[in-house]
């Protein structure tokens, strides 16, 4: 019986020099050996993104065309399905640092990504950026400084996401208001008497509107993943999509991988919803005016297409008295952002030399 052929995201590539596993090298298109310095260029893929058409993937008829099995290992503590490479000796979930069974591990089916946004700065890189900042905090633990001295604490994670394309059109009812000022009499007293002046005040003129609205939703961009805490903060996740490039699983390598928790039929309704809120604005626009009311919307969607991509974030995890703390580097950008622990003795301490200062210079000056 023949064997079947393993899958493209499951190939390692090997350094023709040395055997070794090359490695993606954040910021270029090349695959590095980080043992003898070999480069190996990834191809450019000339055909461009892959739209999937929608809902012959919501129906499963399509399913199985731009899918494949990977090795995923599912962290019991907070629910993250991750993709872990050869390289990471030590596993441990990339969002609460907890330990993986590698014996656990199973084969999934996904969907495979159509794009990937590759990495622009390196584990080093990051890793500086996270260190900066923790020399910064105040009262910060001693355990957590001594964390940020390791860079094996801050790992390379391609986060899951779904993007939607879609073609809107809505009809709508409502009303459009225009600002109008009339003067209103008002009494207020001077020097003892009343006195009548004037103020303008405003006012709204409301008129009947309806009409139609289309146009092209391109690229609302959904998580697709979540888990039990670890969320990825609103300041991190923003990515520049226009870097993106035809997915290459060499770009991989190097990287967690994780795979998405949310469906693809969930991320759609999420996407509706979005489109919706889309709608409402495309509709108050059209109605113009200084304000609007918007009494109802009928929308359709159509040609409805979507790519599963993948974004990258470096996270560092760490534990202080029971409670995980998550920090979060955008792997394009380098924004950071993040929990703080408070140490509780250097807090109080602090507190304590202030009173002891201020009860000194009480004593002298009493003294005096």
């Amino acid at each position: 019986m023949q064997q079947a052929p393993e899958k493209k995201a499951e190939l390692k590539k090997s350094c023709v020099n040395c055997g070794a596993e090359l490695l993606y090298a954040p910021g270029t298109t090349e695959l590095k050996c980080e043992y003898c310095g070999h480069s190996q260029d990834i191809p450019e893929n000339e055909l461009g993104f892959e739209e999937l058409e929608l809902n012959t993937y919501l129906d499963s008829l399509g399913h199985h065309s731009h899918s494949q099995s990977i090795l995923m290992l599912q962290c019991k503590s907070c629910g993250a399905n991750q993709h872990i490479e050869e390289n990471y000796k030590s596993l441990h979930c990339v969002y609460c640092n907890s330990p993986l069974i590698i014996e656990d591990a199973q084969k999934e089916e996904w969907i495979l990504p159509g794009a990937v946004l590759p990495f622009q700065i390196d584990q080093g890189k990051a890793h500086q950026i996270f260190q900066k900042w923790v020399k910064k905090l105040w009262w910060a633990p001693n355990k957590l400084k001594k964390a940020s001295l390791d860079p094996q604490n801050t790992k390379g994670l391609y986060s899951p996401y779904w993007t939607f394309d879609a073609q809107l059109f809505a009809t709508y009812t409502g009303q459009r208001g225009d600002y109008y000022y009339v003067s209103v009499p008002y009494t207020t007293v001077v020097n003892g008497k009343n006195v009548t002046k004037m103020r303008q005040e405003r006012r709204t003129r409301w008129t009947p509107a309806s009409g139609s609205i289309s146009g092209f939703i391109d690229d609302t961009l959904i998580k697709a993943s979540k888990q039990q805490s670890g969320k990825i903060p609103r300041k991190v996740a923003r990515w520049d999509l226009g870097k993106l490039v035809p997915f290459d699983s060499s770009y991989l390598a190097g990287f967690v991988t994780e795979k998405y928790t949310i469906s693809l039929k969930d991320g759609h309704l999420d996407a509706t919803k979005e489109a919706e809120r889309i709608a409402d604005r495309w509709a108050r626009r059209d109605i113009g005016g200084d304000t609007q009311r918007v009494s109802s919307i009928d929308m359709k969607l159509s040609d409805e297409t979507f790519k599963h991509i993948l974004l990258p974030v470096y996270i560092s995890a760490y534990r202080y008295n029971g409670k995980r703390y998550n920090f979060f580097v955008n792997g394009q950008s380098g924004v950071l952002s993040g929990q703080r622990p408070y140490s509780f003795w250097k807090i109080f301490f602090f507190v304590l030399t202030i009173l002891a200062v201020l009860a000194a210079i009480i004593y002298f000056t009493n003294q005096g």
